[in-house]
């Protein structure tokens, strides 16, 4: 998510008894939406990911370290699991920053420093803060702005992808392009951050197949089925709803994302497209970037009853630390602020000081001094991430930034670099250092090996789709 695409309580103590029974509770109607199915289709690949949990459970074993020393059990943990996050828009603010212009921005430097566009975020990552995150590795989101569309918005997305590679050729001590869970497991264990990259909008293949192909073919291995408007296959959260879902079209996108191996990326959707693409996927889905809509009712977090079917079908929700999405206190005060926006200037008709900018400029500080916005927390990041625990179980919960697509941090998480103390939070919960392996990056590495075996087992079966978008739906 982009900052200006933006559509606009912390728990006093831990409670793991009662996520505990949460799960318990959850277990009947996750096995009625298809759980045992859904595991028993993923039982063969438990041996690709049980060496490094079974690693990161031994640690926790008593005399590896004093308890409470959770920064050295989190650099444990991390040295056997890579930290995997699942958005981040660095690419898109180079383009906008730089005209895609590696030369004109060295990421080993401290790129917080520089100067920023007027109304725009400081950068939030560069190398040494992805080193101290001890992030292993990054899904770089190629994402294009929904107006642009059509064949532009194809040769943007190459473009993109383009410039992930080009930065991971660069920066080849620190950075290598990944395309499988095993690719990401033997860059993390040489050291280097595994760069995969994602699309981050349906809208980015034209509604093609052939296109959609040939971006695997070029490295992508998710897709987020829509950015922040309806396609013509598929709603958006944040769009009224046209199709209730997916059409034919857009099943058949998700069955040839599934032949390919490509992630299913749900975080964007409204919630009948993520009930529909859940019916149809043979392949473990992923949010790549959403929180639990129970803790703030924002259209782009997941209702609970979809977190039970994520569970059902062996997916992740990988939380978002938008603050919007995780303060319901910042959520009320962006939309209040919005409505302030529209009181005041609203061309060409409404508005108090329509074709006033100044005054209406002064209105809108005044209005600001008397409601300061409030901070989202880290503590409030791992509420959500404790939550979808407790709804969906330990393994159906991971972490999507959106870093450098998001206009700040929480406090606490204000960077790429800040990603152990996050982690820390859980352990003073009360999370085990297996738990926190699973977080960090082992039930994202477990979904992939899922899809690519799946993707396997379709492509000896059949070969790609034809099925073509109705020409109808475009006149």
């Amino acid at each position: 998510m982009h900052p200006s695409f933006r559509v606009t309580g912390r728990r006093s103590a831990a409670r793991p008894t009662l996520a505990a029974r949460a799960v318990v509770a959850n277990l009947a109607a996750v096995a009625a939406l298809g759980a045992v199915a859904a595991l028993g289709a993923v039982a063969a690949l438990a041996a690709v990911a049980a060496p490094a949990i079974a690693a990161a459970a031994s640690a926790a074993a008593p005399g590896h370290a004093a308890e409470g020393d959770y920064a050295a059990r989190v650099e444990r943990v991390l040295k056997q699991t890579p930290l995997i996050d699942g958005h981040n828009d660095l690419p898109w603010e180079i383009r906008v920053r730089f005209g895609a212009r590696l030369s004109q921005i060295d990421l080993t430097t401290d790129t917080s420093k520089l100067s920023a566009p007027a109304g725009a975020a400081p950068l939030m990552t560069h190398i040494a803060r992805l080193r101290a995150g001890q992030v292993g590795g990054q899904f770089w989101s190629v994402w294009v702005p929904v107006n642009i569309q059509g064949a532009q918005a194809v040769q943007t997305t190459i473009e993109q992808i383009d410039l992930v590679k080009r930065m991971a050729a660069k920066y080849p001590a620190d950075l290598e392009i990944a395309y499988t869970a095993a690719d990401v497991r033997r860059i993390h264990r040489a050291g280097k951050i595994a760069s995969l990259i994602g699309i981050e909008g349906g809208h980015q293949i034209d509604d093609s197949l052939a296109v959609l192909r040939q971006m695997y073919e070029l490295g992508a291995r998710y897709m987020t089925l829509t950015h922040v408007q309806d396609t013509d296959w598929a709603d958006s959260a944040t769009d009224a709803p046209r199709h209730h879902g997916l059409t034919a079209f857009g099943e058949e996108v998700v069955r040839e994302m599934n032949r390919l191996g490509m992630l299913v990326d749900l975080s964007h959707v409204s919630p009948e497209t993520m009930r529909a693409a859940l019916a149809v996927s043979a392949s473990p889905v992923i949010f790549s970037h959403s929180s639990a809509r129970a803790l703030v009712d924002h259209p782009r977090d997941v209702p609970d009853e979809v977190l039970l079917r994520v569970a059902a079908n062996g997916g992740v929700v990988m939380v978002n630390f938008n603050p919007a999405y995780v303060s319901a206190a910042r959520n009320q005060w962006e939309a209040d602020r919005a409505a302030e926006v529209a009181r005041y200037d609203s061309p060409p008709y409404d508005g108090l000081y329509i074709g006033q900018p100044e005054r209406a400029k002064a209105a809108l500080e005044a209005w600001e001094r008397a409601h300061p916005k409030p901070d989202a927390t880290l503590e409030q990041v791992a509420d959500h991430i404790e939550h979808i625990r407790g709804v969906a179980g330990i393994d159906h919960v991971g972490l999507g930034s959106d870093f450098d697509g998001i206009p700040e941090g929480p406090r606490g998480l204000e960077g790429v670099d800040k990603f152990p103390a996050l982690l820390i939070e859980l352990m003073r919960r009360g999370w085990s250092d297996g738990d926190v392996a699973k977080v960090a990056g082992e039930n994202v590495l477990r979904v992939m090996a899922a899809c690519e075996h799946t993707a396997a087992m379709l492509r000896a079966q059949r070969g790609p789709s034809e099925a073509a978008l109705d020409a109808s739906v475009h006149q």
